[in-house]
């Protein structure tokens, strides 16, 4: 017997989830809802089936094929306009030669279709219905039958004044031939309103098989969630699931699974599912393929499509996630939600309960979601943010959108320029730059490759090449789920926002410049990276004798960074007895919890004082940043460091140390001290850098174990910054300690308090109307002084929040003063 499988419906009550696909190619569970119905028809020997298409035909097509894939033999009919149930199975035409099936491809049943070919075979119909009692008949075709199931009326979609029965029609239909004959194909008529009245008028034989089992019309995004749960509680009969893991819990492939997990059934997992640590999952719940659940989120009776990223500790309840979504960490989707493909809800944003996203959406950090969000692209804020272009690896930076960034990038330099690139170690960082690469090129601007090494030795290349930019890929230092990517100027400096802009504008228009084949960029290895980097290195160490007449001792930890490849022969050309933590370049490259941070500052405390080392430090795995120890092992503050290497750099050469508005302003008198001067900076690294490269000052401190020496170069230098200390101590003869201890304590407190993007302008106005801002000369955000106290509120360039910094005469003033001020900006955030 032949079959005629109806998929051409375009499920507008199914919307946002069917924007992208039609209705019959709708999960459920493990596979398509047309997947299901193959099954059904197989179990009942059905293997050759006519597929009807209007809406997104092609989909269906590419998936299925000619159906040997699932063991069926297709061949699909497509309408160019809509010919109604009955005139698309007519323009079958004369391929349908003997009695057939017709069954729906976006309802989920176990209907014994045997039974219902021999009731119609016996009864020697000329149509038979197959009907199903439902609770809620209005969205039905209401039948009425006989005792021996004659059909003696019937009314399609009722109101209730006029339902007379709750015995509806469930679109499986077995037909002779012979009853289309009276239209032609390609023309239009409907089943239940054309052809079956008509036969019914006309005394044709025409049945209605009541049956028993599971049937649902996979219609609206309620029964599309229940059909799943009924799926996965064994409510109707169906293919198998996959193998079991747990007790209800089913996998059909290969997943990953933290035994501190906790999953309660009934649930399936795809191929590739991760779930992390300390994740709960209650069912019926249903993770497709390549899902990633991170640390704490909880998953209740939720449906997640493939290539999704549920962030940590987010929270979804009775919600649907369309496919490639990221949900941030801390999100929340309320019950009945929907989030349609490719969205992207950021950190602490909550979606209310039935609000549904349409694709390609993205809802900013700590927004509250009350309404559906249906028209227009709300797409990324911008594309760079305080550390370049950041994202989740092949979440928000995939390869492609990579490729496109690249394109964008270099659309905006002169073609046949040429640009740097590198990288840290890690394989992420690997693919994404070679996306970015291939993205370049395109554009007809070549690249300088520098492989791998630390953005410091990658800044101070792209100035010695003349380059027109560079740029670096990174894991993130903070969370190895994400990527950085940053841009340099010809200078190796940040890119400012007019560039950033520039480079936003073509991405967003897509106003891409191709080149012919004959002008695509160049890619080369460039030479004599290191080398020249320990040239210029080392001609800046003009106190090389009074270091090696120290005889420094000292312990690096490089966070198993590229920097370990540079700075040893460094080092011991210096005469400088190296003790190496970390130092094997891998990629672990250190990215860790502030937890653990706090750890290996511990542990390098302990071996310095084991060691009796001169001074220990962390250098961060880019190189840029540096966290050190003093020789009697105790850990220094990063704002104390910087008081105290300020004045060490004026008491050597006496001159301009630049700061940032937040550091301790004790820094002025102990600079003054030394003959020095301190110049206050805006906190942003692109501002620090381009004071550094343009004034020339004796050194830039950020505060947070950064540091700039425009006369070697004028970008962040961890490598530089540890070896100049040593020259400053022996040029002094002092020890770490004796530096430290001479330096007044930085009794700076640092608060974050959350604020909506919305309210944070109006927040900042009524501060920087009040009194106090009139006094203070303000450099970065609004700040409050008062009898030697002071208070800081800087928004977040990147995020919903402000940060607060407080200094007073001691430590717990300063946090009683931070706490005062977040407060205050919790209720003017409040009435704002």
């Amino acid at each position: 017997m032949q079959a005629v499988v109806m998929a051409g419906g375009e499920g507008s009550r199914l919307r946002p989830l069917t924007i992208n696909r039609p209705k019959p190619m709708v999960s459920i569970v493990n596979k398509p809802c047309l997947g299901h119905i193959f099954d059904l028809l197989q179990r009942h020997g059905i293997n050759e089936a006519f597929v009807t298409l209007q809406y997104l035909a092609s989909q269906i097509q590419d998936s299925f094929g000619d159906g040997g894939a699932i063991g069926m033999r297709l061949k699909y009919s497509v309408e160019e306009s809509p010919l109604g149930t009955g005139g698309s199975v007519r323009q079958i035409g004369d391929a349908l030669d003997d009695t057939f099936i017709v069954i729906s491809g976006d309802a989920l049943t176990d209907i014994d279709l045997t039974k219902v070919v021999a009731f119609h075979r016996e009864r020697k119909a000329a149509v038979t219905l197959t009907l199903y009692h439902v609770a809620n008949p209005l969205e039905y075709g209401v039948v009425i039958t006989g005792e021996d199931g004659r059909i003696s009326k019937f009314l399609e979609k009722p109101s209730w004044g006029e339902v007379f029965s709750d015995t509806i029609n469930t679109g499986i239909y077995v037909i002779e031939p012979r009853v289309l004959e009276r239209y032609k194909p390609g023309e239009a008529f409907d089943f239940s309103k054309d052809l079956f009245p008509a036969l019914l008028a006309e005394g044709e034989p025409l049945y209605g098989y009541i049956a028993s089992g599971y049937w649902t019309d996979v219609g609206s995004i309620p029964e599309y969630a229940r059909a799943n749960a009924d799926l996965l509680q064994g409510r109707l009969m169906a293919a198998p699931l996959g193998r079991e893991l747990l007790p209800g819990v089913f996998t059909s492939g290969e997943v990953e699974i933290d035994e501190s997990a906790r999953i309660t059934g009934p649930v399936y997992l795809g191929n590739g599912v991760k779930v992390g640590p300390h994740v709960e999952i209650v069912g019926p719940t249903v993770l497709r393929d390549y899902v990633t659940v991170d640390v704490g989120a909880v998953i209740d009776r939720s449906i997640v499509w493939r290539n999704s990223y549920i962030g940590e500790r987010a929270e979804l309840h009775g919600t649907i996630v369309g496919r490639q979504c990221a949900l941030k960490s801390r999100v929340s989707l309320e019950e009945g939600s929907v989030i349609g493909d490719h969205c992207i809800v950021n950190e602490n944003a909550r979606v209310r309960s039935q609000v549904k996203i349409w694709p390609d959406k993205q809802i900013e950090s700590g927004a509250v979601v009350g309404a559906s969000l249906i028209w227009g692209s709300q797409g990324r804020r911008a594309l760079f943010g305080r550390f370049g272009v950041t994202g989740l690896v092949n979440i928000d930076l995939t390869p492609e959108f990579c490729a496109r960034l690249g394109a964008a990038y270099a659309s905006t330099l002169p073609e046949g320029t040429t640009v740097t690139m590198n990288r840290d170690q890690h394989r992420s960082s690997r693919m994404l730059k070679r996306a970015l690469m291939g993205g370049i090129v395109s554009a007809g601007v070549h690249v300088a490759d520098l492989l791998q090494a630390p953005l410091p030795i990658g800044r101070h290349h792209t100035r010695r090449l003349g380059a027109s930019g560079g740029v670096h890929v990174r894991v993130s230092p903070f969370d190895a789920r994400v990527c950085d990517v940053k841009f340099f100027d010809r200078q190796a400096l940040d890119m400012d926002k007019a560039q950033e802009r520039k480079v936003e504008t073509v991405f967003f228009r897509e106003d891409i410049r191709r080149v012919g084949y004959a002008d695509v960029g160049r890619i080369y290895e460039s030479q004599r990276v290191g080398e020249a980097y320990s040239e210029a290195f080392l001609a800046e160490i003009v106190h090389r004798k009074e270091i090696a007449a120290r005889r420094f001792k000292f312990v690096v930890n490089y966070s198993h960074g590229t920097a370990a490849q540079f700075l040893p022969p460094l080092l011991n050309t210096l005469g400088i007895e190296l003790i190496a933590i970390n130092g094997v370049v891998s990629e672990d490259v250190g990215t860790r919890s502030f937890d653990e941070f706090q750890n290996e500052r511990r542990e390098l405390a302990a071996i310095v004082a084991a060691l009796s080392a001169s001074a220990g430090v962390i250098i961060d795995a880019g190189g840029e940043k540096v966290f050190f120890v003093d020789d009697k092992g105790r850990n220094i503050n990063d704002m104390h460091f910087l008081m105290a290497f300020a004045a060490l750099s004026a008491r050597v050469t006496p001159g301009v140390v630049a700061v940032p508005v937040y550091a301790p302003s004790a820094i002025e008198a102990t600079v003054a001290e030394f003959g020095g001067r301190v110049q206050r900076v805006r906190a942003s690294a692109e501002a620090q850098m381009s004071l550094a490269a343009r004034e020339h000052p004796l050194v830039v401190g950020d505060g947070v174990g950064g540091f700039i020496f425009p006369s070697f170069h004028p970008s962040y230098d961890g490598l530089f910054a540890t070896v100049r200390l040593l020259e400053l101590l022996a040029v002094t003869d002092k020890s770490l300690s004796e530096v430290m201890d001479e330096t007044p304590p930085a009794n700076v407190a640092r608060l974050q308090v959350p604020c909506e993007w919305e309210r944070k302008g109006r927040v900042m106005r009524v501060l920087a109307q009040d009194p106090r801002t009139e006094h203070t000369r303000q450099i970065d955000g609004v700040k409050h002084q008062n009898d030697g106290e002071w208070v800081l509120v800087l928004p977040d360039g990147d995020r919903p929040l402000f940060n607060v910094y407080a200094e007073a005469k001691d430590e717990a003033r300063a946090w009683s003063l931070a706490r005062e001020y977040a407060d205050r900006l919790e209720q003017l955030r409040a009435e704002a």
